[in-house]
């Protein structure tokens, strides 16, 4: 079980960036976007900082996209356990080649286990163009991200509720993989919709293949295509991941490339 509440303790203005509702890590991406009850992957602090509580020791994750219009998304992650605590860094990045001119998003969790219980706190750090607020967050029950997310600076994180369960029906560490995901999301504008995501796969010392896809309804208009699709190489700690998911014309498709270790 873990509980996370992310909270932005700044003042108010409107403008929002497009890097608050993109996937924190190609695996969450292949399934349509849930990551709330997605566990043990350093990029996982992205959707709930309380699910880096699963690393074993040490976890880093990495993803580059080619995104709409032109711009580019890239994320890093880090998690490390030392004794009953996990502490996990990550960044993203949408914008041109230039990080001058990117939006970014930085946070930093640290997450207490006893028994079955996680509890993750996050700093986050948020820069819209050219300025940049600080702002901080603590974690409790299911996943209410970004109240009073005014960062100032024209830059607005919406709040959004998570509540997500997945369910691995054989042994993950086995040769065969098969998960499902769900996860309800209730935003600040529009009404509630619903991710749903499967993961299946063979992996045999180490090696093979998984391959995900997610369906994702909608609370407003969009142009993106309600199905995700996506798959990993699995090479002993070493994943490849990939994700795809399709947009109306003229705006493309865009696919994302990830790096797992997770020793």
């Amino acid at each position: 079980m873990t509980i996370l509440l992310d909270v932005f303790l700044v003042s108010s203005l409107a403008a929002q960036s497009a890097l608050n509702a993109l996937p924190g890590s190609t695996r969450s991406a292949g399934l349509g976007g849930a990551g709330v009850a997605l566990v043990g992957d350093a990029g996982a602090l992205f959707a709930n900082p309380a699910a880096i509580a699963t690393v074993r020791r040490l976890a880093f994750e990495g993803s580059y996209e080619q995104y709409l219009g032109g711009t580019t998304f890239g994320t890093g992650a880090m998690a490390l356990r030392v004794g009953r605590f996990d502490w996990g860094v990550g960044a993203q990045a949408l914008g041109d080649a230039s990080l001058s001119a990117a939006d970014l998003l930085g946070v930093s969790s640290l997450v207490f286990r006893t028994g079955v219980i996680a509890l993750g706190a996050s700093a986050k750090y948020a820069r819209q163009g050219l300025g940049g607020s600080a702002t901080s967050d603590v974690a409790l029950a299911v996943s209410v991200q970004n109240i009073g997310g005014d960062l100032g600076g024209g830059m607005h994180l919406p709040r959004r509720t998570r509540a997500g369960f997945t369910m691995n029906y054989v042994d993950p560490q086995g040769t065969y993989r098969l998960l499902t995901t769900v996860e309800g999301q209730w935003p600040d504008t529009g009404s509630a919709f619903i991710v749903v995501g499967l993961e299946a796969g063979v992996v045999t010392h180490g090696v093979g293949l998984v391959g995900r896809t997610g369906y994702v309804g909608h609370s407003v208009a969009t142009t993106a295509s309600p199905f995700t699709f996506g798959g990993t190489v699995e090479l002993g700690r070493l994943h490849l991941d990939y994700a795809y998911r399709g947009f109306d014309a003229p705006a493309g498709d865009t696919h994302r490339l990830g790096l797992r270790w997770t020793p």
